[in-house]
């Protein structure tokens, strides 16, 4: 009985695992717009949000609102596209923990006192995507996987 538990068990792992990169792929499509229009809305309207990084004290404002908004916009698009996709996931995911101590640094802090505090925070869905594109990598739909494929057969064949 245990063995018939456990055949089924790996039966049905196996086929769930199937549904990562379909996974994979939509939380890079859905998540790599909305940083691609976060990022594009900053730049848009640097002076605002230079002005809003001045009100939190963040040094440089007139250097790092627009290093933070082209960094989302084109961090978002290599998600969408899948390239180089944990490095992008690493910056987008310490972006959101930037963005978490400037401007939520109450949820931050409340994040095992008060959970809901914690993820009901604008960075929380961005800081999750980035963290799970940085862990999990791009998926099989993803140029990082077409790119890998080629090395590995340009290797195989030498």
């Amino acid at each position: 009985m245990v063995k018939k538990i456990a055949a089924l068990y790996t039966h049905f792992s196996k086929s769930a695992s199937w549904l990562q990169s379909p996974l994979l792929l939509l939380v890079r499509l859905y998540w790599g717009w909305q940083f691609m229009q976060t990022g594009w809305g900053k730049l848009q309207h640097l002076d605002r949000v230079i002005g809003f990084f001045q009100s939190l004290g963040i040094p440089f404002p007139g250097i790092q609102a627009p290093l933070v908004a082209g960094m989302e916009f084109f961090g978002g698009l290599l998600l969408i596209f899948g390239l180089g996709s944990r490095i992008v996931g690493l910056i987008l995911a310490f972006d959101m923990l930037v963005a978490y101590w400037t401007a939520s640094r109450d949820a931050l802090f409340s994040v095992f006192s008060n959970p809901g505090n914690f993820y009901n925070a604008d960075p929380y869905t961005f800081l999750f995507a980035s963290l799970m594109v940085l862990i999990f990598g791009a998926g099989l739909i993803s140029l990082d996987a077409i790119i890998a494929r080629q090395y590995k057969n340009k290797f195989a064949k030498a």
